[in-house]
């Protein structure tokens, strides 16, 4: 395994040099702010979470500002970024933390774990990022430049192991770690990308093992089919509650979708995630 300096320095020095300017990285960035990204940029790019982001901090700078809307309302500006669960996750967040932590985000990465949807990757992210805690920080590209880079794999393995964490934390410098989080993953999001590495940009590329053995492919992955799935057929039955102002009928979201049948299982399980209610008149509407 390469030595731990022997990767910082050139990534620290290409970080310095190609980071991205951020909203959530910067100075004025408050730990809310730093949240509200980290769950929005779960399984979605940048490029879509940016203005959403904007627009949520501009509307609900604070906690306690998005406690006091009704859970439809996250719903409804979370848009088209996919996963609409975290909305609710995010509510239930902003309520927690004003209820019990006096509307401020904790710092402590064991209380983070306990807030509504906060798992083990976004609480490390949250205590290192905002508050600058030592923490190994795994999200996809981190693994996968880990996993190329010192074990000499194409892929890591689909589930985080103790072996990727020990080795995250046994490359922390004791100084600056949430820089060093920071920049493996653009690193990972820029250069050490899934499908079209770009070894030639890589400061690292002449220790990584993965190049240095050939590139050798690893099993094939499958990609996510979304087209005619219920996924699909959920976002845009939601798409329907999201744009409207009121109650809608249920013949608006008949119109959606041909397959009646995928088009209720659908529907149930939107209502059973509690992304929509249904009123006794037979319309449905986002959470209040």
């Amino acid at each position: 395994m390469p030595e731990p300096t022997f990767l910082r320095e050139p990534i620290l020095d290409w970080y310095a040099e190609n980071a991205r300017d951020l909203p959530w990285r910067r100075p004025d960035a408050t730990p809310w702010g730093v949240l509200v990204s980290e769950i929005m940029l779960q399984q979605t790019p940048v490029s879509r979470v940016l203005p959403v982001w904007t627009e949520w901090m501009a509307r609900w700078p604070t906690p306690a500002a998005l406690a006091a809307e009704p859970p439809g309302e996250a719903v409804r500006r979370w848009g088209r970024l996919g996963y609409p669960r975290r909305a609710l996750n995010l509510h239930a967040c902003a309520r927690t933390i004003t209820a019990e932590h006096g509307g401020e985000v904790p710092s402590d990465h064991a209380t983070l774990l306990s807030l509504p949807g906060v798992g083990e990757y976004t609480a490390a992210a949250v205590a290192s990022f905002a508050f600058g805690g030592r923490h190994a920080v795994l999200d996809t590209n981190v693994r996968r430049v880990l996993a190329r880079a010192v074990r000499g794999e194409q892929y890591p393995p689909r589930s985080t192991t103790a072996a990727e964490r020990a080795l995250a934390e046994a490359l922390l410098p004791e100084v600056g770690a949430p820089t060093w989080s920071v920049a493996v993953m653009e690193l990972g999001a820029l250069v050490c990308t899934a499908r079209a590495p770009r070894c030639a940009a890589c400061p690292v590329a002449h220790l990584c093992r993965w190049r240095l053995s050939g590139s050798p492919e690893g099993p094939p992955r499958k990609g996510q089919a979304y087209a005619g799935t219920d996924r699909q057929c959920r976002g845009r039955l939601l798409a329907v509650l999201r744009q409207a102002h009121g109650p809608v009928p249920k013949q608006a979201l008949d119109v959606v979708w041909d397959d009646a049948v995928q088009r209720e299982r659908a529907l149930d399980a939107l209502v059973a995630d509690g992304l929509a209610e249904p009123l006794p008149d037979g319309t449905y509407r986002l959470p209040v």
